[in-house]
């Protein structure tokens, strides 16, 4: 399935990895869910999928139909329910993701900080820009080197920019 560059996209970070198993099942949760996911009755040009063990992305092709709010409230409900299924946090924004040698590390806002500060993480850190918000700023800027990231503006200071 092809999807419009202006797709829109949902990505929700988990404070820890997946699993597999639990990948898993949570990619034929997405995927049952993203089947049936409607708009005022218009069936939605959607797909879920998982990166890293780490990341949901939900992506909605809106050339076809739009998400709505109740649409929208309803894919809420499902990363809610696996939220409580698997005993993760998927909605704190203060988790910060980046990459170091390949792997995928989640920390928070003041361990990121101080893994700055020691110059463990860097201006070239791979950062992910949650905050894309179409598909084409997914696949261009959603893992972005720290310097070019939003997170820049928030630890310029340790960064000593």
């Amino acid at each position: 399935m092809i999807f419009s560059p202006h797709s829109k996209v949902w990505i929700y970070q988990s404070n820890r990895e997946f699993t597999a198993a639990e990948a898993e099942e949570i990619q034929q949760k997405l995927d049952a869910f993203t089947m049936q996911w409607k708009a005022h009755g218009h069936q939605l040009k959607a797909k879920a999928e998982i990166r890293y063990n780490f990341f949901i992305v939900l992506i909605v092709d809106q050339d076809s139909a739009s998400a709505t709010g109740c649409s929208i409230d309803s894919s809420v409900r499902v990363i809610k329910e696996i939220e409580t299924t698997y005993g993760i946090d998927l909605f704190d924004r203060f988790n910060m993701a980046y990459k170091l040698d390949g792997h995928i590390y989640v920390n928070t806002k003041e361990d990121f900080e101080t893994l700055i500060t020691i110059k463990k993480i860097g201006p070239q850190t791979i950062v992910f820009n949650n905050m894309v918000q179409t598909l084409a700023e997914y696949e261009q800027k959603w893992e972005v080197p720290l310097e070019n990231s939003w997170h820049q503006h928030i630890f310029a200071e340790q960064l000593g920019i």
